[in-house]
Order: C-alpha cells, then structure tokens, then sequence
C-alpha cells in the first residue's frame, strides 16, 4: 500500500459541528487514524442538517446530511458518554494511545468530566491537544458559544463584503469553520514535529474569531497603516482596477487585469485603445483614483460582444479573466474533473451504495491522499475500534 504521511498517528476528535471536524478529517486524509468520539443517540449536530440528505433505495432520506459529510471522511465513529464514569474512564484508555486531541467544547466544558488539558497533561505529557472554540481560552469573551456567521460579522469580513450601497453580506459558505479548521491542522502538524524533537506535547489554542481577524490578510493590513475603514466594493478590489465582474452581451465575466500591460492589452481587444494612454487611466494608481469611469467605459465595450469571445480574446493576449461558474459548472469543467475535484465512496445507507465528496486538494508526489474511510454512521465502528486501539475482542 502506498505510504501516507501521517501514517501510525492516532487523533481522537471530540469536535462536532465544521472547524474541529474540518481539521481532524484533513489529518486523516493524509494518513492518520481518527476515531471520532459522538454523543450516544445523537452524534455529530451535522448529521441533522438538511435537507438534502442521503437517500435509501427507496429515495427516502436518511438520517445523514450532506453537510455532515463535507467534513467526516476517513474517520471512524464510536459512541461514547463522557458524562459518564465509564466513558471518561474509556476516553482515558483511548488516550493511551492517542498523539492528537481535537475538542470543540465552550471553554472549561471538558473540565466537568475530568479532560481538560490541565488535568490530563501531566498523565499524557506526549499528547498534542487541540482546542477550538469561538473566542479563545482567555479574553473577555472567552465563554461565549461561537459560531461562523457571528465570526464573520465580529471580525470584520462582513464589512468588506456586499455591494456599497448594499447589506453587509457573509460568505456564501462557513469560512470562518473551514480556515479555523485549516489554522487548527497547521499547528496541530507543527506542534507534532517539535514532539517528535522533544517527546513533550502541548495545548493549542485556536479561535473563529482570532483567525477570521488574521485571514483579513491585505484589508486588514491596509487598515493597520492607515486606520481607514475600507469601503464595500462589491466585485472590486481595493487596490486594482479593473479587476471585477463585467457584463457582456450575454453572461458576466471575470476580468483581473493586474498590471499595465495587462490593462494596455485589455483597451487593444475591446477596440478603446486610446483609453490606455489618457493619464487619469495609464497607471494601476490613476485608474484606482477614478475607479468608476475606468469601470464604465471598460463595461460599455464589453457590452458588445459574449462572454465566450471575450473569454477567447482575453486567452489570446495574456489578459486573465474567467467565467462565474454555478456549481453544476464547476463540477463539469474538465479541468477540474482532470484534477478529481469529486471523489466517490461506498455508503451503507445510500440507495445508490455510494456518496459524491469533494475531494482534498493537496497533491503530494510520495505520501498521496487516500481515501479509506467513508464518513461514518454513528457508532460504526466501535468493536475495531477498541480492538485497535485497546485490544479488544
């Protein structure tokens, strides 16, 4: 079997909902074992969030989510009462054994059941123990309950997105999870690589709110040195003109017109060439300053002809531009399907035996993603579990 990277590295996720889950399953993805702990009866909160749900032979919906599945792959499920003796007993067995905890709890909830970092480190000093919540450990809102939308309002990117004369609008998808998920498996890796140097493990504390802030990127920095508040833009982009969505004939397009020549040869096809040369347009600065009439005459001449010649034109040149894609063409665009953006995977409830997933992007030459575990039913797997992992049998 071909190698994987992380290979031999066991993670026990405790983490429900998207940002926990995100990064436990990019950690399997590339090779670990993860034992997804769930709530007996109930599971992951995600599972009942649809529809659309997976259908049965019959068409009839299950009870898994679509949603749930964008985050649970090559995992394996058990059900466990942490409130219980006997489940806090067994999450202490399963630590023996693990190098990774993921947990999504509101800050202190773990202490209740006796596994919080604090009081479990001295006991399994080896352990890299991660904790996601919405605010952090420590701060005036450290015991507030966090949840994307909210993140995407407090922290700023809500601001930066919408059409100016518009509603704040949030991003069309849980961002604020998805990269606190993506931050989470960074530093979960690096906290890895110095136990392996060191043998000492350690806690990591990461937040939605803390990372929305540091994903504000260049918006964010722009703001720190000059203390402005941008402004919505819509399609724009602060600091480049034209780079936005124009109409055509028929369906909008995407021009990222990122330089001057760029820009030079943009006027050429469009038939305004001597735009170009005025010096309110001749420079990325200028045509920042007067955004608008840049905006309104490249828009007049785009007008005249359909997206898929300009499109064409624009290859031509070395102007870069591209479709607004649906998603039924996103999955249909062939460049994408070369690159196996959907993945298949058998499914014990689907009527069809098997569910559509989005597939992980990294493309490593030695240790490839593989896909091992389909996401799983509640409790799937708890008798290989404990014979993995404990020995059972």
């Amino acid at each position: 079997m071909t190698p994987t990277a992380l290979a031999g590295v066991r993670v026990l996720d405790l983490s429900r909902i998207l940002a926990g889950p995100s990064a436990a399953q990019l950690l399997g993805d590339l090779g670990a074992d993860v034992v997804k702990v769930e709530k007996p009866g109930e599971g992951d909160d995600t599972r009942k969030w649809g529809p659309p749900f997976v259908e049965d032979a019959d068409g009839e919906p299950t009870t898994e989510s679509a949603y749930y599945l964008c985050a649970n792959r090559n995992k394996r499920s058990i059900e466990v009462d942490i409130a219980s003796t006997e489940g806090q007993a067994l999450i202490m067995r399963l630590l023996e054994h693990a190098d990774v905890l993921v947990e999504n709890y509101k800050v202190g909830g773990l202490s209740a059941y006796g596994l919080s970092y604090d009081q479990i480190k001295a006991r399994f000093p080896r352990l890299v123990y991660c904790s996601i919540t919405g605010f952090g450990q420590t701060g005036p809102y450290a015991a507030r309950a966090g949840y994307d939308f909210l993140i995407q309002g407090m922290g700023g990117i809500m601001s930066l997105t919408g059409e100016p004369d518009g509603q704040p609008m949030k991003v069309g998808v849980g961002i604020a999870d998805v990269m606190t998920g993506m931050y989470a498996a960074v530093g979960i890796l690096a906290a890895l690589r110095h136990r392996d140097l060191t043998g000492q493990g350690q806690h990591i504390d990461v937040s939605l709110l803390d990372t929305q802030v540091a994903w504000l990127i260049n918006a964010g920095t722009s703001y720190l040195n000059t203390r402005e508040n941008p402004v919505r833009l819509g399609n724009g982009h602060p600091n480049i003109v034209p780079y936005q969505v124009f109409p055509t004939a028929d369906d909008p397009i995407i021009i990222a017109a990122g330089n001057d020549s760029q820009f030079r040869k943009l006027c050429d096809i469009a038939d305004i060439p001597a735009i170009a040369a005025e010096p309110k347009f001749a420079t990325n600065a200028s045509r920042v300053i007067n955004r608008q009439a840049v905006v309104d005459i490249v828009s007049e001449a785009l007008r005249k002809k359909s997206r898929v010649h300009w499109l064409a034109e624009c290859e031509k040149v070395g102007v870069p531009s591209g479709p607004v894609n649906n998603l039924e063409q996103v999955f249909s665009d062939p460049h994408i399907q070369h690159r196996g953006a959907e993945v298949s995977m058998p499914h014990p409830l689907a009527g069809s035996g098997h569910v559509s997933l989005i597939a992980n992007p990294l493309k490593l030459s030695e240790t490839p993603v593989q896909y091992r575990h389909t996401p799983p039913i509640r409790n799937q797997h708890e008798e290989e579990i404990l014979r993995d992992w404990l020995g059972q049998h």
